[in-house]
């Protein structure tokens, strides 16, 4: 859990950087593919040609590609359909897509998983929901697009290290992670990216630097690196943890609108869904397997 929750508080700094700095001002495409880039090299010069052939080295690419490219590509056209909030709160359904897919890889189907999922989207639905639009089936369905593809990437990524790669160090191979998930973003910056609304001041850059080296680079690592740690229901959690971490940070600094009452009930929730599983559903869910 330390890796997840601390990285949990590194991206709830990102959201209020990019809504601030970057989201309107900065073509979306670029900021995708410099962070991509940023983070591939820094993990580009740690590979190690022992630890990879050509099967793994796919594998990794394509959850790569799912996790941040192809999610990448559903996120950002589901602004054309939804509002903001609208958007994040669609998002919580993604617990739910780590349970069910990591259960279907494993070929079974934990119910217990399911339920601290679903009391982490019901703590996430307290703390986002607001009034959809009359686009809101078409906007829910891409980000359905969008959350799924995150998932597959996160336990794809798990799936990976618990069937073949349990003695190799990850960051001698995480490097193929962000190659994978450039093969997405390049042509998509290339097919749709605006070169005028390019950064134009050194608070951009150095936002854009900081998000693909510490919050792309070594965040999306620690979060992969966490999830093989954890059980399932474990990670589907924390998944719905950024909402409240990300709201928090963002009335202490920027100092924005937000329900306080709604956001300590949600908050609540999802901490009391961590210790349910935690406390209670791990051990039995151990138990039924041994």
């Amino acid at each position: 859990m330390g890796y997840l929750s601390a990285v949990t508080l590194l991206w709830a700094f990102s959201f209020s950087l990019i809504g601030v700095y970057l989201a309107g001002q900065v073509d979306a495409w670029f900021s995708v593919l410099t962070r991509v880039s940023l983070a591939a090299l820094v993990f580009l010069p740690f590979l190690r040609r022992q630890h990879l052939h050509r099967a793994l080295a796919l594998k990794i690419m394509v959850v790569g590609a799912f996790q941040l490219g192809i999610m990448y590509c559903f996120y950002y056209q589901s602004f054309l359909y939804l509002s903001v909030p609208e958007v994040l709160l669609f998002t919580i359904f993604t617990p739910i897509y780590v349970t069910l897919i990591y259960d279907m890889l494993h070929h079974r189907f934990s119910a217990w998983y399911l339920a601290t999922a679903a009391i982490a989207v019901l703590g996430a639905a307290v703390i986002k929901f607001e009034g959809v639009n009359e686009d809101f089936i078409t906007g829910f369905l891409i980000v359905q697009g969008a959350n799924l593809s995150f998932a597959i990437g996160q336990v794809g990524y798990k799936h990976i290290m618990e069937q073949e790669l349990k003695e190799i160090p990850q960051h001698t191979v995480f490097g193929l992670f962000y190659l994978g998930a450039a093969c997405v973003a390049l042509p998509m910056f290339l097919l749709f990216g605006n070169t005028e609304q390019l950064p134009t001041t050194n608070t951009q850059w150095g936002i854009l630097i900081y998000l693909g080296i510490v919050a792309s680079g070594l965040g999306y690592f620690l979060w992969n690196k966490g999830a093989t740690l954890v059980n399932a229901g474990a990670l589907a959690i924390m998944n719905n943890a950024l909402v409240p971490a990300g709201l928090i940070v963002n009335i202490l600094i920027w100092n924005r609108d937000v329900d306080v009452l709604r956001l300590s009930i949600g908050g609540g929730i999802i901490a009391a869904s961590l210790w349910f599983n935690e406390t209670w559903v791990k051990r039995k869910v151990e138990r039924a397997r041994t």
